[in-house]
């Protein structure tokens, strides 16, 4: 743990400080900036917070998808579907949209985030049920929580061979989870707390453990009688399923050594091992790491987010806007000064002068050393205050430095009438190059989470004849049913949909970064119909259009246009949209014109039939015809013969001559 804290510690020290600059109040005037403005204007202007949330909303608007393929490169099969489907059950079951979320943020601004998965119970108040599912869960603070092994260096830590998570407990809390243990910290790593005015809660950290170990174990490879191949762990075949292969035809060709990862999951405390949780399902590390910008300087790995190179200009404008507001504040006209005998007895009317703004205001009169008075008025004006000529200069320029860092967002927001809509899709796309890297890095973050969730899957979904959810990609729910035994011509059981074989690859699909690409689709596919002739043509061009337009309201009628573009081939159809057609079909009554073009295609078809028959008829009478003349020639023939030969000679017998 010390090695993997002490190999991060700056990284995430900043990162901490990243995150608090952006989103707590008053963040930004802590340590040694905040000690130079004490007992003077402290302005917070916070235009890092509106940057950070803006690459925010594009993640939400735009959600990364995670896809399971054949490695093959074939199409996606029945298995592939059904994976795709438990996994999206799955995100939708638990709380992965905030364990993505947080994730996102906390690696957006302050460059470290991560989650976790975890196998739970379905049903945990059943007692007969035993059935589990994988769960998503949000890691808040990862990067003062989570440890990767420092030697792993690829971004995903899939090299990493241990992890530890800490997770923070109330004395109450620890007490009631770990009953009978006595509360020891486990010592969380010091982190600078440069924000020393926030209150710290009392917690005890648990540390969590997940290393990952070696396992040996033997593969056989047995032979059917048609040459069929199967490959069976050995520790699963017992003596009675052994003596069922060998009775149905199977042989034992040969076996080998196979090497396969599993992780074993401890809860540390600062004395000791308070639970030892055994092997957990699957063969990766649990917990998805992502970073916001990450790379290797010197051996060490660094990271940050949106906020690190902005925090200085940040500053400094802040630093500015309370200068200009504290010689605001001091009022631009210039003030009399007087000596204590004019105003003695008036001064409460001069010092308000400016709120209960009075018709006029008295002054005492000047007594000379005569005991004369003399009419006298102020004896001199302060200075107005002037903004400093670099002070104004120096905002400006600082002005620009934010918006170069954080990217120009006004140039997205504002609406200029006479630009084109193309004009309008360069601007947003020159705004949303800014958030291509975070978008990039969480799709590289969720294709290691897909292959986690797979290897899980392969352990846990293992029940023969299970029913499951699943969740199509239109956001229908299904059930489909796993593992249920299926038996071939040539005698052999397998698994229909056999979630224990499933060995796929994992891509994901990242959406358009901003909504204006949908709408640039639109219009293109409008465009295109200028130029289509074929009117089946311009109606697939057309739904396709509603299809991708968005709006309040809009549900029905894309799927009303889903159905028309499924009907032409052009969208695959899912099983449930499959079986409608395939009823719709066989209960569908033709039309009066679909009536009369079937009864003349009978008609033509049985005026065919009769003109082959006729054909057959007579070309047997023909045959018949030319079989007859020939007996005839040969009768005749022979006749002549019996006539021209000698008496006493005997016809050729048998063939010979």
């Amino acid at each position: 743990m010390a090695a993997a804290s002490q190999a991060t510690h700056d990284q995430r020290a900043q990162s901490l400080e990243d995150r608090r600059f952006y989103s707590v109040a008053g963040a930004q005037w802590d340590g040694k900036y905040g000690d130079q403005f004490e007992n003077r204007p402290r302005l917070e202007i916070n235009k890092v917070n509106l940057a950070v949330y803006r690459i925010l909303n594009e993640w939400r608007n735009n959600r990364i998808t995670v896809n399971f393929v054949p490695k093959d490169g074939s199409e996606a099969d029945d298995l592939a579907e059904t994976c795709n489907g438990l996994y999206r059950a799955d995100e939708e079951d638990s709380v992965a949209e905030e364990a993505h979320d947080v994730s996102f943020e906390e690696g957006c601004a302050g460059g470290f985030g991560a989650w976790r998965m975890c196998a739970e119970y379905e049903e945990e108040d059943d007692e007969e049920n035993d059935a589990q599912r994988i769960r998503f869960e949000p890691l808040p603070d990862a990067d003062t929580t989570v440890y990767f092994d420092p030697n792993a260096r690829l971004y995903d830590k899939s090299d990493a061979k241990f992890c530890f998570v800490l997770t923070p407990y109330t004395l109450d809390a620890f007490t009631e989870e770990f009953e009978g243990e006595t509360p020891s910290e486990w010592a969380r790593p010091d982190v600078e707390n440069v924000f020393s005015w926030m209150p710290q809660p009392d917690l005890i950290y648990v540390a969590e453990y997940y290393v990952r170990e070696e396992q040996t174990y033997v593969l056989e490879r047995w032979v059917g009688l048609g040459g069929d191949e199967r490959k069976i762990a050995a520790d699963k075949l017992d003596a009675e399923t052994r003596a069922e292969l060998k009775a149905t035809g199977w042989t034992r060709a040969d076996s080998r050594k196979i090497k396969r990862k599993r992780v074993h999951k401890y809860i540390l405390s600062g004395s000791g091992v308070l639970e030892d949780c055994g092997l957990i399902a699957g063969e990766h590390l649990p917990i998805i790491p992502f970073y916001g910008k990450r790379n290797f300087i010197d051996g060490a790995e660094q990271w940050a987010g949106a906020v690190r190179y902005s925090k200085d200009p940040q500053r400094l404008y802040n630093m500015q806007l309370s200068s200009l507001a504290e010689v605001a504040a001091r009022g631009g006209s210039e003030v009399p000064i007087f000596t204590p005998e004019q105003i003695a007895g008036h001064e409460n009317n001069w010092a308000n002068s400016a709120v209960d703004t009075p018709a006029y205001l008295l002054l005492n009169p000047v007594i000379d050393a005569s005991g004369n008075e003399i009419p006298s008025g102020p004896i001199g004006y302060t200075k107005a205050p002037e903004v400093p000529t670099p002070t104004a200069a120096l905002l400006q320029i600082t002005n620009q430095d934010l918006a170069d860092v954080l990217g120009n967002q006004q140039a997205g927001e504002e609406v200029d009438t006479q630009l084109s809509g193309k004009a309008m899709e360069l601007v947003q796309t020159r705004l949303d190059q800014q958030s291509v890297i975070y978008m990039s890095n969480f799709a590289k973050s969720l294709k290691r989470c897909g292959q986690v969730w797979l290897s899980m899957a392969r352990d846990l979904y293992t029940e023969p004849g299970r029913k499951m959810k699943t969740v199509g990609e239109q956001g229908q729910v299904e059930q489909v049913k796993i593992n249920d035994e299926t038996t071939f011509r040539d005698g052999r059981v397998e698994k229909a949909i056999d979630i224990g074989r499933a060995s796929f690859d994992v891509t994901t699909d990242i959406g358009p970064t901003s909504s204006s690409k949908k709408s640039a689709t639109v219009r293109s596919l409008i465009a295109m119909l200028q130029m289509v002739q074929d009117p089946a043509d311009a109606k697939i061009l057309t739904a396709a259009a509603l299809m991708n337009m968005e709006g309040e309201g809009l549900k029905a009628v894309r799927k009303h246009f889903r159905q028309q573009l499924v009907a032409a081939g052009v969208e695959k159809p899912t099983a449930d949209e499959q079986a409608e057609m395939d009823a719709a079909q066989q209960g569908a009554q033709p039309s009066p014109e679909e009536q009369f073009m079937m009864a003349n295609a009978a008609k033509e078809e049985a005026l065919a039939g009769k003109a082959v028959a006729d054909t057959d008829l007579s070309r047997a009478k023909t045959a018949e015809t030319l079989a007859g003349i020939e007996i005839d020639q040969r009768k005749s023939a022979t006749d002549a013969a019996q006539t021209l030969r000698p008496a006493g000679t005997m016809p050729p017998q048998n063939g010979m001559r």
